[in-house]
């Protein structure tokens, strides 16, 4: 018995299940417990030698298989009671969604706030950077958490470093894991970002200092969801922990009641409502689970027979997904098509991966994956391959944004397909030259822009003004005396400008570049 109180401890210490009657990992202990005593009992009741023994023995053995018979048929009834096939219209309320408008919801963006990288791009540069730190690079590695959030208004990729091997965790603990990679998906720009403090709590760490473990012996009932390495406003490195919680059965529906923080320097820990969460945390609900919503939405809408034969009304996301920025969240953008497989989508979903918010906009047109195929046939012979889209609002049309990578996984160009339209591709060496092409494209083809009153103005006096002719079309430059942007003017598209001179007071419509403004109309 001492033995085996060992070994089940052992096995707790190293699986770590939450003592509560929903989570599966604590069933499978329990059974197993129950198991192994059986199983010992009847070794004794053959081996013993004492009749006393043999009774115990047999005594023990009828209870404990009575138990574990008892615990697996209800764990079998509770994950049968707990499944979409007894519950489809609890699973298909699951999500709340409402119908948003495009244009409203989904802002035109500067170019320094669109991510141009996906996740194997910041890995690439997170491991070049890495190999560049000689003080580090013997002793650490980068971590492949990678989490994507807004750093102060900006798209940004953060990963903690990591101990090369138990030797050097051996070596280095003491003062923890002492930085962490910061990588802007707008411009590549990578920063080792240096602690005073050392990251004392980190999956990387052992023994009590891991920090599942850390979480676990301090909220032994909670039943935590996958961590995400994130950073407050300050630069301050954090592990998000969410609580599941399920609404249906025992196993059924699960959901997010609660957010753990821990301070990954410290130690320090709060306990949050889904609803109190600072604003700062961007990741709280799984992509995957929030996915898992809109399919139960999608999909059971007249029950789960219809889900699985005819099929009718169900709809479902396509295979992808990426994320959107809005006002400091953190949104799952994919698109929704219909469940028969076609290679259309009848409308897109956004997510908020802090609240759960999710909104529909019925906007129908190319699938994800016909869009890359269409931006990579515009260069087949430079052999680029496409990322996953982005979904931008560009002159008031849905449209995909594809970064366009060559075979060592950079960069190279950009392309902007129209969704409705999505033998509309422009392409371009920058995100700037790829919106004016795509903009001409627009306009060469009949579709109606958005009104340029609606977007950011600029008025001021002429400080200077300078003409240049770019790939034959001719541009002015334009300074304000109250600005320190540079406006570039197209003279097709904004011919009033020949007429301005140095002190005229003008008032500019305009998108934001990288160094400059692009004036989309002038008055």
């Amino acid at each position: 018995m001492v033995i085996l109180c060992i070994i089940g401890y052992i096995y707790y210490y190293i699986t770590l299940p939450a003592i509560n009657i929903h989570s599966v990992g604590f069933w499978t202990f329990i059974i197993s417990v129950f198991s192994i005593l059986t199983v010992v009992s009847v070794i004794w009741k053959l081996k013993g030698k004492k009749a006393s023994l043999k009774d115990t023995s047999k005594n023990v053995f009828k209870f404990c298989g009575f138990i574990t018979l008892g615990l697996i048929v209800i764990f079998i009834m509770g994950s049968l009671l707990s499944s979409p096939i007894v519950n489809a219209s609890k699973y298909q309320k699951l999500l709340q969604i409402k119908e948003g408008d495009f244009n409203e919801d989904i802002e035109q963006i500067s170019y320094n706030e669109i991510p141009i990288l996906d996740r194997d791009s910041a890995t690439l540069l997170g491991s070049r950077k890495m190999g560049s730190i000689v003080e580090y690079v013997s002793q650490f590695e980068v971590a492949d958490d990678y989490t994507q959030i807004n750093y102060q208004g900006i798209p940004v990729r953060i990963t903690p470093l990591k101990y090369g091997s138990v030797f050097k965790w051996i070596t280095n603990h003491r003062n923890g894991i002492p930085a962490y990679l910061r990588i802007n998906m707008a411009n590549q720009d990578t920063e080792l970002i240096r602690l005073e403090e050392g990251i004392k709590y980190s999956e990387a760490d052992h023994f009590g200092r891991n920090i599942n473990r850390y979480i676990r012996f301090k909220y032994p009932t909670y039943i935590f969801d996958k961590l995400n390495f994130e950073i407050d406003d300050e630069g301050v490195p954090y592990y998000v922990c969410p609580v599941k919680d399920f609404k249906i059965g025992l196993f059924g529906g699960q959901t997010i009641s609660n957010v753990v923080l821990v301070n990954a320097v410290t130690g320090e820990t709060a306990d949050y409502k889904i609803d109190e969460v600072p604003k700062w945390v961007d990741r709280v609900y799984r992509v995957d689970l929030l996915i898992s919503y809109y399919n139960y939405y999608g999909t059971l809408k007249h029950g789960y027979l219809n889900s699985v034969l005819s099929q009718k009304d169900a709809l479902k996301t396509t295979d992808g997904y990426n994320y959107i920025a809005q006002d400091d969240d953190v949104w799952v953008y994919t698109g929704v098509t219909s469940v028969g497989g076609d290679e259309s989508n009848v409308g897109f979903v956004i997510m908020n991966q802090r609240t759960a918010e999710t909104k529909y906009y019925p906007i129908s047109g190319a699938e994800e994956f016909s869009g890359m195929r269409s931006a990579e046939g515009q260069v087949q012979h430079l052999g680029y391959t496409a990322t996953f889209p982005l979904l931008l609002n560009i002159a008031g049309e849905p449209t995909y944004f594809i970064s366009l990578k060559d075979e060592a996984g950079l960069v190279k160009k950009y392309a902007m397909v129209n969704i409705a339209k999505y033998q509309i591709v422009a392409i371009g060496d920058s995100v700037n030259e790829c919106e004016k092409v795509y903009i001409n494209m627009l306009k060469t083809n009949g579709i109606t822009l958005t009104d340029t009153t609606s977007l950011p103005t600029a008025t001021g006096k002429i400080l200077k003004i300078a003409e240049a002719v770019i790939d034959g079309n001719s541009h002015y430059y334009v300074l304000l005396d109250n600005s320190n942007a540079i406006f570039d003017v197209l003279v097709d598209e904004n011919i009033d400008i020949v007429k301005s001179n140095v002190g005229d007071t003008v008032t500019s419509s305009n998108t934001k570049g990288d160094s400059l403004n692009t004036v989309v109309g002038i008055r």
